[in-house]
């Protein structure tokens, strides 16, 4: 097989082996392991700026809580705010 007939053929295999796009593929794993490595990066962050808020004296797990209910709808806060009330009640604390 001649160099040119051997690299159209290589090309052909490359845009799609057994009915699968591989360039494409190629191209979304690739992004996927980038991003994946980014959100690696950004947890290092994360954690960091946790030993920060630690290390000043705040106490992490209600820094946790304190950006979870910073998530949530004020209606859904205000909702277990109220059923937690009441669940201490109803136990007597």
């Amino acid at each position: 097989m001649s160099g040119a007939v051997a690299a159209e053929k290589k090309d052909r295999d490359d845009a799609e082996v057994g009915g699968i796009a591989a360039d494409r593929l190629r191209s979304i794993v690739e992004r996927i392991e980038r991003l994946e490595e980014e959100r690696r990066g950004l947890a290092d962050n994360i954690k960091d700026i946790f030993a920060e808020a630690k290390s000043a004296g705040f106490d992490v797990k209600v820094v946790r809580q304190i950006i979870s209910i910073r998530k949530k709808e004020p209606a859904e806060v205000e909702e277990q705010e109220t059923l937690l009330d009441l669940y201490r009640r109803a136990l007597g604390m």
